[in-house]
């Protein structure tokens, strides 16, 4: 079997593999989810007991549907979801846990489940329609949701369900107006995907109200369905108006508290928390440039700042804050940029609590400590962007700034807390997929089995720093070469902002290893705008976007030539995907005499056409900078006139019919565009695809896409 179909069907290598990995809070289980088998792409609910060190199976997605059941089958609502989460998996997609970690519930085929891991019972929980993001309250004793829409069903009811079994409307409107669900912008471009969050004592619970009637309405159809019709989504154009986010405190007695800021100025409610003490919240402008941590009295609704964050560029926090000490402080993630500081940062009350040689990318949870308060479990980099480790922080106050590396070996490392047991996963280039370790203390308890398929690759790429700027490279070879032979040069670009493509995990290099050894040196450059380095290297592209990136890459891939000097920068053409694929039209555009063929994969082609918050944050608004929104099109560079053939070449574009985040629109645009010009080009409509590409479908382009390149390189 070829490597494009065994990836397809094993879904790069992922299926049997733990994810979404918990530990309960006293240390007694690791909770996670993984499918039977390499091919199996239905996710089930396993644990670990932590004192025996043996695995059990909870909840297995076919058993629970039974015969006849679907384990693919989706909601509208879950589907949207995993789309904003990225998730392609079947069956069990998430889970939610008490506070104990003694009960999960979890949604499976629109159907309510609940699962006592105490004694290994599961149960379906009657509800009212399809469920969206069910939760236990912190003590395991009741059950809440979100409704999906269904015949006689609103979208968007909050509904509680007591220990009787009986289902209580929490909060529910018409009109477009929906409760307990987070909006597009909150999931899509700020990492919040829940809308509704229970008070420690189960008692009353947090609800976000969502009102998107003065969106506009966006029309999806896909053509290959003439008898279905189209789907209507409320879409946040960037300069065009969002949807309208409210707080309140709905406690389980009808009474009703509305939580009060200013939302005028801080529309965006970026980030909730409630465990110990009072509710936190982040809200930002539209801008980004400014926001506060607020506290919330759960009586009055009042809020009070806790901390302000200014940046004039944009606003960037971390992960896992805010959130309350053990001592009542509230950690904050922040930046340091003054005495010649440039780092990402963690914050007690104002007080610096980790070295600015660190770049924090994610609070974990705490770590119990030999003596005094917890301490934190931070993931960060030191150094080296291209990996993530783990840091034991103190936050002892007077205790100055302490951080103590607690993994040793070069890789990509994630982390799950629970009482003073630790899981860690790590991805490496020394082996494939992701390896996960149960630990308590110095000891290893346990390693989670995978089931994953063995890659046909073990890739070695080549990490540097290059030109003045030290930005992060890497160039694959195929695995015969011979030194001497030149290569034409594929460059494998994302570059957009909060993701980053030179990591020393081999699964970022399996694809990459193919394109190799089909008879191409793959480069890989993460230029500015890409996190990791430090916020000014990040916040460089502010609303100069195209020129830094673009030259970023240009001069990184100059640089390597120099080094490297198998690589033919006469055959050199580009491919990406989204915020890559943009920039892939970006560079055959507009350096021709560089790239001498691309292909784009769902690319922006028109930033008017793409959300706010996003857009907005690099590009300021439309209205402030038509300009540079202009700058910034594909469609507007594609409509100039051609003067001579060296300036046209070709671009094969790609697009799903049903995504949901970059419309079709902006590839049919683009595709006017060129046309309108005579520039060569080819569209390659994908049916029923949504931005992911998932079931296999972006695997199965890659032959068409390698023809593509040979017929213009080779």
């Amino acid at each position: 079997m070829d490597f494009p179909e065994l990836a397809a069907r094993t879904r790069r290598f992922s299926h049997g593999a733990p994810r979404a990995v918990s530990v309960a809070e006293d240390g007694s289980r690791v909770i996670f989810l993984r499918s039977a088998g390499p091919e199996d792409p239905a996710d089930a609910l396993w644990l670990l007991d932590v004192g025996t060190g043996e695995e059990r199976l909870v909840a297995d997605p076919a058993s629970l549907l039974g015969e006849g059941g679907n384990v693919r089958s989706l909601s509208p609502g879950e589907r949207a979801l995993r789309e904003r989460l990225r998730l392609s998996a079947a069956g069990i997609g998430s889970y939610a846990l008490d506070a104990a970690g003694r009960v999960a519930v979890f949604a499976l085929a629109g159907r309510l489940f609940r699962a006592d891991l105490v004694h290994g019972d599961v149960v379906e929980v009657a509800a009212v329609g399809p469920v969206l993001d069910p939760r236990p309250d912190p003590t395991g004793q009741r059950l809440s949701y979100v409704t999906d829409a269904a015949e006689g069903v609103r979208r968007g009811e909050l509904r509680v369900i007591d220990p009787d079994g009986t289902d209580t409307l929490l909060a529910g409107e018409d009109a477009g107006v929906s409760w307990g669900l987070a909006e597009h912008i909150a999931a899509e471009e700020f990492g919040r995907f829940r809308g509704y969050w229970w008070a420690p004592d189960g008692r009353s619970v947090l609800a976000a109200r969502v009102d998107e009637s003065r969106l506009e309405r966006w029309h999806l159809h896909d053509p290959a369905e003439p008898a279905s019709p189209p789907t209507a989504i409320a879409y946040p154009r960037a300069g065009g108006p969002n949807a309208e986010v409210s707080l309140h405190l709905l406690d389980l007695d009808d009474g009703w508290v509305d939580v009060h800021w200013d939302r005028e100025t801080y529309p965006y409610l970026t980030g909730v928390s409630w465990g110990e003490g009072s509710p936190l919240i982040t809200v930002l402008r539209r801008s980004q440039q400014h926001g506060l941590v607020l506290a919330v009295d759960p009586r009055t609704g009042e809020t009070q700042v806790h901390a302000e964050l200014a940046d004039p560029r944009w606003v960037e926090p971390i992960a896992g804050t805010p959130a309350h000490l053990p001592d009542g402080r509230v950690l904050v993630g922040g930046e340091l940029a003054h005495d010649g500081y440039d780092a990402r940062c963690l914050f007690a009350d104002g007080t610096l609590l980790t070295p600015p040689s660190l770049y924090v990318r994610r609070v974990v949870g705490r770590l119990p400590a030999a003596a005094g308060p917890a301490d934190l479990l931070v993931e960060a980099s030191d150094g080296e962007p291209s990996e993530r480790h783990l840091f034991r922080v103190r936050t002892t106050i007077g205790g100055g700034v302490d951080a103590r590396r607690l993994t040793t070996d070069s890789g990509w490392y994630t982390a799950a807390v629970g009482g003073d047991v630790l899981a860690v996963g790590v991805a490496s280039l020394d082996h494939a997929g992701v390896r996960w370790t149960v630990r308590r203390g110095d000891q290893e308890i346990a390693e989670l089995r995978s089931f994953a398929a063995a890659p046909p690759y073990s890739p070695l790429p080549l990490l540097e720093r290059v030109t003045d700027r030290r930005l992060p490279a890497a160039v694959l070879y195929p695995d015969n070469h011979v030194t001497g032979r030149r290569l034409p040069v594929l460059l494998d670009i994302y570059g957009g902002p909060g993701h980053q493509e030179v990591v020393a995990a081999r699964a970022a290099w399996l694809e990459r290893q193919w394109w190799a050894d089909a008879g191409f040196a793959v480069v890989t450059i993460d230029n500015r705008g890409t996190p990791g380095v430090a916020p000014s290297f990040e916040k460089a592209i502010h609303r100069r976007v195209a020129d830094v990136i673009l030259a970023d890459q240009i001069d990184a891939l100059t640089a390597l030539a120099g080094k490297h000097p198998d690589l033919d920068l006469g055959r050199v053409g580009v491919r990406g995907w989204s915020f890559g694929g943009w920039l892939a039209g970006l560079a055959v555009l507009r350096h021709p005499e560089l790239f001498r063929c691309g292909i784009a994969g769902a690319p922006v082609t028109d930033w008017a056409l793409y959300d706010t918050a996003y857009t907005e944050r690099y590009l300021g608004l439309p209205e402030d900078g038509q300009d540079i929104y202009a700058h910034h099109s594909l469609v507007e560079l594609a409509a100039e006139p051609v003067t001579s053939p060296d300036q046209a070449r070709p671009l094969l574009l790609v697009h799903g019919m049903a995504d949901d985040n970059v419309v079709a629109a902006h590839t049919l645009r683009l595709s006017a565009a060129l046309l309108s010009t005579g520039r060569p080009h080819a569209v390659l409509p994908l049916t029923g695809a949504t931005h992911l590409a998932a079931n296999g479908t972006a695997e199965r382009l890659l032959p068409l896409e390698l023809d593509f390149l040979r017929t213009h390189l080779l």
